[in-house]
């Protein structure tokens, strides 16, 4: 035994490993009993009944049980650890630090292991996951990679899997040509003829199967390259399987551990042509994500690209996904994540850069940030999780994943932004309807409209004279490219123009005006109302707000000469209401 509980005074005596003792006594004044219960499960973690094997470490625990014991105190608890209730411990340990939590938890599992006296429902909730996660202080948002270096690495990712699946595809062909290579020669069809057969070999170890030493094999078969090339293409070698794992990590966003830890059984089929993944995430539970067609894809040529590989590897690792071969160990099979030092190696030898022009820093983590922030500039749709996990609410996200921009990127988006509030102050000015007078002496009547529309000499006098017509107004600049690409006439449709602030409505486009709302009206009879409300709704509202500037009397008369048909608006072929 490593540590013994000790009476009058209540103390722990200790013996470690380095040879040394100590003793150390425990807080008696409040709730004695749960203290030495806490010890009790204290002595179990002690080495050799578990890693504990410091003097300062037995210290910080029973710092722990101390607080621990006064902190129940005054929530009212009296008695050990037996008479623990899940209310009262969940309360204490959502106010306790992650690292005197996960003590207590330790602490109390121990205990229970020894006795059973735990409530089950308390013994549940110790077993379960921390309330308050470890964090690291300087820890700060991953920033994506940028455009160039991310479409790089898929690009150089996507090369090495094309060049492994067609030397694979090569080496399968390759095989059934061959025959016995110990009966009709070492050539590359009978080596592939072999390992398809009986698994990867080296030179060596198919020189052992008969006897020979190193030397005659290589006076035989040469230095074993052709036995090299058949093993690489037919089992894919480690430097492959990091390709196929950054690749479905940029496909699929999933974070590092759920990828590493993927086993056949985890990929579901959802009909023809969806799947379904299902992976475990350190900080919560088990998740699933529907794939994207590129990553079925991706998915369904390695499982065929390793289903070779699974034919001589244990049972154990054949249910893995990511299985792989290394050939200068014959007959070990690897799984799992991809160490450092080979994604490294990887990166230096495709040659990939980053923007410092240094050897990328390939970073796992990085590959999920940026997936979520390319994705999210796209479209952004948020989490679904968002509606039952605060912490995956579009604000969290965006917090995460958009504001880890660079410093164009930022001045970017603060120029949409901008330019997205103008609009929207805009789009609040009231219409600009003038009388004839107006606009003959608009520089002089109206200078607020003339520097809001930024109109010169030149551009007044094209109004005046109709010029600057489309049809139901005047456009102050019909090359401003708010509706479309700035430098070219307008693309807006002819009822747009009647919410654009740049639009100036004067008399002589009443019968237009007039011409306009008939077709409102006739696309509200052909249009169900909610679809009609979507599409038209806000400028047949507007349309309204404007005719009321003009003379009743003369859009009476206007309206005794409006045709009331399409052949009067400029529609394409799909908007005609006959």
């Amino acid at each position: 035994m490593a540590a013994r509980l000790l009476e009058e005074p209540a103390r722990l005596v200790c013996w470690f490993t380095k040879g040394t003792t100590a003793t150390v006594e425990l807080p008696g004044q409040e709730n004695p009993q749960l203290v030495r219960d806490m010890a009790g499960g204290l002595i179990g973690l002690i080495h050799p009944h578990g890693q504990v094997d410091a003097e300062s470490t037995v210290r910080e625990f029973v710092r722990a049980t101390r607080l621990f014991a006064a902190a129940m105190a005054k929530r009212g608890h009296v008695g050990g650890a037996a008479e623990l209730t899940r209310p009262v411990l969940v309360k204490q340990l959502w106010v306790t630090g992650h690292a005197h939590e996960s003590m207590i938890r330790r602490m109390l599992v121990s205990f229970d292991q020894d006795t059973q006296a735990l409530r089950p429902e308390v013994r549940e909730l110790v077993g379960g996951r921390a309330y308050n996660q470890k964090r690291r202080r300087d820890s700060k948002p991953l920033l994506p990679y940028d455009e160039t270096v991310w479409s790089r690495l898929q690009e150089v990712c996507r090369t090495e899997i094309q060049e492994a699946w067609s030397q694979f595809r090569q080496a399968r062909a390759a095989a059934e040509k061959g025959r016995d290579p110990y009966q009709h020669g070492w050539s590359y069809e009978n080596l592939c003829w072999w390992m398809v057969r009986h698994g990867p070999e080296t030179a060596v170890s198919l020189g052992q199967r008969v006897g020979w030493t190193p030397t005659m094999t290589y006076f035989r078969m040469g230095r074993g390259a052709a036995a090299q090339r058949a093993c690489t293409a037919l089992f894919p070698s480690p430097s492959v399987v990091i390709a196929y794992q950054l690749l479905f990590g940029a496909y699929t966003g999933i974070v590092p551990d759920g990828i590493a830890d993927l086993g056949v059984e985890d990929l579901q089929w959802a009909g023809d042509a969806a799947m379904l993944v299902n992976y475990l995430k350190g900080r919560t539970t088990e998740e699933s994500v529907t794939l994207s067609p590129r990553a079925v894809r991706l998915v369904e040529r390695w499982l065929e690209h390793s289903a070779v590989s699974r034919r001589f590897a244990a049972q154990t690792e054949t249910a893995e996904l990511w299985l792989r071969h290394e050939y200068t160990r014959v007959g070990v099979w690897w799984t799992g994540p991809s160490r450092h030092e080979a994604i490294h190696g990887w990166v230096r030898r495709a040659g990939l850069k980053g923007t410092d022009g240094k050897p990328l820093r390939i970073h796992r983590h990085s590959i999920r940030t940026s997936f979520e922030s390319h994705r999210d500039r796209k479209h952004w749709f948020g989490s679904a999780r968002g509606r039952i996990d605060p912490n995956h609410s579009p604000r969290v996200e965006d917090d995460h994943y958009l504001t880890a921009a660079t410093p164009a990127q930022k001045d970017t988006l603060e120029a949409i932004v901008e330019q997205a509030q103008g609009d929207l102050l805009r789009k609040a000015l009231p219409p600009t309807v003038l009388s004839d007078g107006d606009l003959a002496e608009l520089a002089d009547n109206l200078p607020d409209l003339v520097s809001r529309l930024g109109l010169d000499d030149a551009a007044i006098a094209e109004l005046v004279g109709g010029q600057r017509d489309v049809f139901v107004a005047a456009c102050a600049d019909p090359l401003a490219g708010l509706h479309g690409p700035k430098g070219k006439p307008c693309p807006a449709r002819p009822w747009v123009c009647l919410l654009c602030p740049l639009s100036l409505f004067a008399p002589r486009h009443a019968a237009n005006l007039l011409r306009m709302k008939a077709f409102f009206a006739r696309q509200w009879q052909q249009m169900p109302a909610a679809q009609f409300m979507a599409v038209f709704g806000p400028y047949a509202h507007r349309i309204e707000q404007i005719l009321t500037s003009y003379d009743p009397a003369e859009l009476a008369r206007l309206t005794t000469v409006i045709t009331d048909t399409d052949d009067e608006i400029p529609l394409h072929p799909e908007e005609r209401t006959a």
